[in-house]
């Protein structure tokens, strides 16, 4: 017969795939009919939209865009600077062994690089190469067993484990839009380039409801019709609500704020403006860590009881990490004669060594510095190598680690043609650890009547050995032998220790079932 238990109930969220995977989008862009042809390709820059992710049996797809920005050297006279704005819409599909319907994904894209070449005056070719980092998550809801009901006699071998039990987990799509106004004198001509992060983000819980805010920084250059490039810097809030049942103020919550749409476009009902759209999908996990008393063996020194077993990858620990990394460089310049327009930075881990205590990043910094240069515009790229180390007690050299790079101060000062660049890179860090726990499922007890006696046994500890190990061996009682032994402490036991064992004996009678 099935034994009744008492149970505490979790839902363990376990990664099932990691993998991460670059690849080339690429396209032919015509100019158009309005623009003048292009000479050279002075920069190339884009953001990353992701509007749709399906994850199905064995592959996971995801179709998004690189708003593209690029600003060019005219084929005219003057030799002016233009830009073109163009979209570079791409489906991946990628290959996760253990990937199936229903399950939870985590996704980042980075653009690694761009690469755009002339074909001619009215044809460019960009090709931009992007790195997907996904991990797949799999819930799982498990009954523990904490408890026997309803059973004499029956003992129990208890361990208090700490264990990170997934809430639930929810996504919402807000809105962020504003009109941004520039200088009255400025007549806008063409928007070219455009930088947006997402920064200040926080969370608040409130009765099944998670409200996320944070602001869209949004960086706009653009050219007016008297052939002057000014920028402009504005903060657009974000803010929305994530239903997820269950949840109270004590729950860990990860967030994560990913840009599907974004449209940025001159104002056609307000002059000196610039309108700004974005679509944002807001994600969020919730958990609750919480002990939990798990029975790991069992027996009853009277009656035969089986139970199940299954091995389960349990988080027992997941932490959020921050640190900021400060680079700070001197780059020369000897051909900057007017003001710094722009500098686009993207920063790429190429290393990451995990220890006890700490994560060792080795990494590269990719600058673009957009300057004047006696009325024209150029381009400097720099390529600045770092090496960062975030220290935290929470580290072990067996923890999982995921690691997402914001760029958080981005300031830079100019003398006599020299630059010193301050970059404040914040290491975003979601660390877990895991556990193999060994999960009773069922417990069933065979149904006999017994005529019990006693009797005592000598034993000798063998290597290996337990109290709990020879209780169980002679059905007898770990209480009962520190007892007779005098032992004091029952977790110091030695080798060829010399043991009286009270051994309960039975002769088992099977109950006859009627009918």
């Amino acid at each position: 017969m099935v034994v009744e238990t008492a149970k505490n109930q979790i839902i363990l969220n376990q990664i099932v795939g990691q993998k991460k995977e670059s690849r080339a989008v690429e396209t032919d862009v015509i100019v158009n009919d309005i623009k003048p042809d292009v000479l050279n390709v002075i920069s190339t820059h884009g953001i990353v939209s992701i509007y749709k992710k399906e994850i199905m049996e064995g592959k996971i797809r995801i179709d998004g865009a690189i708003n593209t920005y690029l600003i060019y050297i005219a084929d005219d006279e003057k030799s002016s600077i233009r830009s073109l704005n163009t979209s570079l819409d791409f489906t991946q599909i990628i290959d996760m062994e253990n990937c199936r319907e229903n399950m939870d994904s985590q996704i980042n894209i980075a653009i690694k690089s761009f690469d755009t070449r002339v074909i001619n005056g009215r044809k460019l070719n960009i090709k931009a190469t992007i790195e997907t980092s996904i991990r797949i998550y799999a819930n799982e809801v498990f009954d523990v067993i904490t408890g026997v009901e309803k059973v004499d006699d029956v003992q129990l071998l208890n361990n208090t484990q700490k264990i990170t039990s997934l809430i639930g987990n929810g996504t919402n799509k807000v809105s962020a839009k504003d009109t941004i106004a520039i200088d009255v004198a400025d007549d806008l001509a063409e928007i070219m380039k455009v930088n947006l992060r997402i920064v200040d983000e926080e969370t608040k819980i409130s009765y099944n409801k998670v409200l996320s805010k944070a602001d869209a920084l949004v960086e706009i250059m653009y050219l007016t019709e008297d052939n002057r490039i000014n920028t402009v810097t504005t903060k657009i809030p974000i803010m929305g609500f994530v239903d997820i049942q269950n949840i109270n103020e004590n729950s860990e919550c990860e967030l994560q704020n990913n840009l599907c749409n974004l449209v940025i476009k001159p104002n056609s009902t307000e002059e000196h403006s610039i309108y700004v759209e974005a679509e944002i999908e807001v994600i969020c996990f919730a958990y609750e860590t919480k002990e939990i008393n798990i029975i790991e063996d069992l027996y009853s020194i009277s009656k035969d009881i089986e139970f199940n077993k299954k091995r389960v990858n349990a988080v027992i620990e997941r932490n959020n990490i921050s640190d900021i990394c400060t680079v700070k460089e001197n780059i020369r310049i000897p051909e900057l004669t007017g003001r710094v327009l722009d500098v686009q930075i993207n920063p790429l881990i190429n290393d990451t060594q995990t220890r006890n205590g700490k994560i060792i990043y080795e990494g590269n910094l990719i600058l673009e510095i957009l300057f004047e240069q006696n009325s024209r515009i150029n381009m400097k790229p720099v390529e600045l190598p770092f090496s960062f180390e975030v220290i935290s007690d929470k580290i072990e050299e067996k923890s999982q680690i995921e690691t997402i790079l914001k760029i958080r101060q981005n300031d830079f000062i100019i003398k006599d043609g020299v630059i010193e660049i301050t970059v404040g890179i914040q290491f975003c860090i979601s660390e877990q650890k895991n556990k193999e726990l060994n999960m009773i499922e069922e417990i069933r007890m065979e149904e006999t009547r017994e005529c019990n006696t006693y009797s005592m046994v000598i034993y000798f500890v063998k290597p290996g050995d337990t109290l709990w190990k020879i209780a169980k061996m002679f059905k007898s009682t770990v209480e009962d032998i520190t007892r007779v032994n005098e032992i004091e402490d029952a977790n110091k036991i030695f080798v060829g220790q010399q043991l009286y064992i009270p051994r309960f004996c039975r002769n088992k009678i099977a109950v006859e079932k009627n009918g």
